[in-house]
């Protein structure tokens, strides 16, 4: 059976690949949340390059692993990953938030294979990944369920009843993953409203927690590996990650939240990322 453990380029280049696309979508189809996709590119990668069970030629597989993008605004990252693992071809990304496309600025399900939940609305993701996960456990599945939240999003309080519950019912075969870029849409984090201590409010909740390096495809592998084999209670991993990551212009920057690259820095923006595609294909041929 296929799986993404097939992906033959490697995680490195699948995150490459997904920002070139993400700034190519954005910039087609004049969107935003441009910062917000390309913080998840590595995330993304390891998820779909090498951890998770899933088939493109058979997207609802019985017992597939679930993937959930509760920080919905970040859509283009995911059918980006989703294209290029083989769910769609890649060629449909053009028509991402063109009047008439499945592919809307917010992720949806709709016509979109690969894509199990619609978002948009923050605070709801986690709560429907852990009714997936318990789910599963009354049913005897022993596939995994992966809720991605961003940080901003951990404002609601809709995620702090997931979190018990989640907890309260032992659910191991959830993994919720934190984008903890420190940057929502208008400030930091820390000014909005800080979340800090962030971990130990998960362990106090009963959480199994691990905190990496969101662009470090080694230590989120690891992490996810840890998660798969832990039992009796659920997983939290604190990705601490860069808004913007791979375009050095947008990285840190909050006006990347809810701007379209444009001329001067699109073409900018796709020197960066092409070189580094480039850089990367030359790492893996030497390899």
């Amino acid at each position: 059976m296929p799986t993404a453990k097939n992906y033959n380029h490697g995680t490195m280049l699948l995150a490459a690949y997904i920002r070139n696309h993400i700034i190519d979508m954005t910039h087609l189809g004049g969107s935003s949340h441009v910062g917000s996709g390309l913080s998840i590119a590595d995330i993304l990668a390891v998820l779909y390059g090498d951890i998770m069970t899933i088939d493109p030629q058979n997207p609802k597989l019985e017992n597939r692993d679930r993937f959930i993008l509760s920080k919905g605004h970040a859509g283009a990252a995911v059918y980006a990953v989703l294209a290029e693992v083989g769910f769609f071809k890649p060629e449909k990304l053009k028509d991402h938030y063109q009047n008439g496309s499945v592919l809307s600025g917010h992720v949806s399900h709709k016509g979109v294979p690969g894509v199990e939940l619609s978002t948009g609305s923050l605070g709801h993701g986690l709560g429907v990944a852990a009714g997936m996960a318990k789910s599963a456990k009354l049913r005897k599945k022993n596939h995994k369920i992966y809720a991605l939240l961003s940080d901003g999003e951990c404002d609601e309080g809709s995620n702090w009843e997931a979190i018990l519950f989640a907890s309260h019912h032992k659910l191991d075969n959830l993994v919720a993953i934190i984008d903890y870029n420190k940057i929502q849409s208008l400030d930091t984090t820390e000014n909005t409203l800080a979340l800090e201590p962030f971990a130990k409010k998960f362990e106090s909740f009963g959480w199994n927690v691990i905190e990496v390096d969101g662009h470090n495809h080694t230590e989120l592998k690891t992490a996810f590996n840890e998660a798969n084999i832990h039992s009796n209670s659920p997983t939290v991993v604190i990705s601490h990650t860069t808004k913007g990551k791979g375009v050095s212009f947008m990285e840190d920057s909050v006006l990347w939240h809810y701007r379209s690259p444009q001329n001067e820095e699109y073409q900018n923006a796709k020197k960066e990322l092409l070189n580094n595609i480039s850089r990367l294909k030359e790492v893996t041929s030497d390899a």
